[in-house]
């Protein structure tokens, strides 16, 4: 069959594709994902992740400051503390966080609220 697949594409190209101590030659694999993104990935699943399987899981040192991170960089993360330790989720802002970020921008309750427009 080596024959056969040599003689169509003329060269030695299918022996050498398989083997992977050849120099130069392209394998293809995944890429290895960071921290942040396995992190983010995880708490993406829609479940609340404790403080202590990031901890574990991830090897962190410290859980707070990734979530911290990924806070900054857009995700609204929750903190939910009980009795059983710290755990974190992925949610949707409020209303009343989306207003507090609406006055912090434009100093106004509506981003709206004096604008001029011209129809």
């Amino acid at each position: 069959m080596m024959n056969i697949l040599k003689n169509i594409f003329g060269t030695n190209d299918v022996s050498e594709t398989n083997n992977a101590n050849n120099k130069g030659e392209n394998v293809m694999a995944r890429t290895k994902l960071s921290k942040r993104d396995r992190v983010l990935n995880l708490l993406n699943k829609g479940q609340a992740v404790t403080w202590k399987t990031l901890r574990t899981k991830f090897d962190l040192e410290s859980p707070r400051a990734m979530i911290d991170s990924l806070r900054r960089a857009g995700n609204m993360i929750y903190v939910n503390k009980t009795a059983k330790g710290t755990s974190y989720r992925v949610g949707s802002p409020s209303k009343a966080i989306i207003a507090a970020g609406i006055e912090k921008l434009y100093g106004t309750k509506s981003a709206y609220e004096g604008a001029q427009y011209a129809f």
